[in-house]
């Protein structure tokens, strides 16, 4: 299964992979369109973004949240209604949602955003599916 792993103490905040991300996504360089975010945390760099762990797919209550072939996990605009459920249920707060958009966004793996990332925090991961079901999830992305 791909998705975007990260190395939280290798962001230098330079905030190059939100540009990409808003820029590949809706066409705007605007931060706050971005689907991964950088933050701090007690002064260290902390990097938000979707793990694809599927937690959001159960709570849809249109079914607009699926997985695809890959392992990604993916909103179907065409079916969401918008009513935002899936970014409070998020336990990492990695759904996002914009007022200029009716429904909701994510991290699709594009890897846009580590191909700009200078330092190597941000890169594309694979791990298998049945390793994800068996353990628990803070084993799996706190590698």
């Amino acid at each position: 299964m791909r998705y975007l792993a990260k190395e939280d103490s290798k962001c230098i905040q330079c905030k190059a992979c939100e540009e990409i991300c808003s820029t590949t996504y809706f066409k705007v360089n605007d931060r706050n369109k971005s689907c991964i975010q950088i933050n701090e945390k007690d002064g260290m760099p902390e990097i938000n973004v979707c793990d694809q762990c599927g937690e959001c797919i159960d709570i849809c209550p249109v079914m607009a949240i699926t997985r695809d072939k890959k392992g990604i996990v993916r909103i179907n605009k065409k079916i969401c209604v918008g009513c935002f459920m899936c970014v409070g249920f998020c336990s990492k707060l990695s759904m996002r949602q914009h007022d200029d958009h009716i429904e909701p966004f994510k991290c699709i793996a594009c890897d846009m955003c580590s191909k700009v990332c200078p330092t190597g925090a941000i890169y594309i991961s694979e791990r298998d599916d049945s390793e994800a079901l068996e353990m628990p999830l803070e084993k799996i992305f706190n590698k």
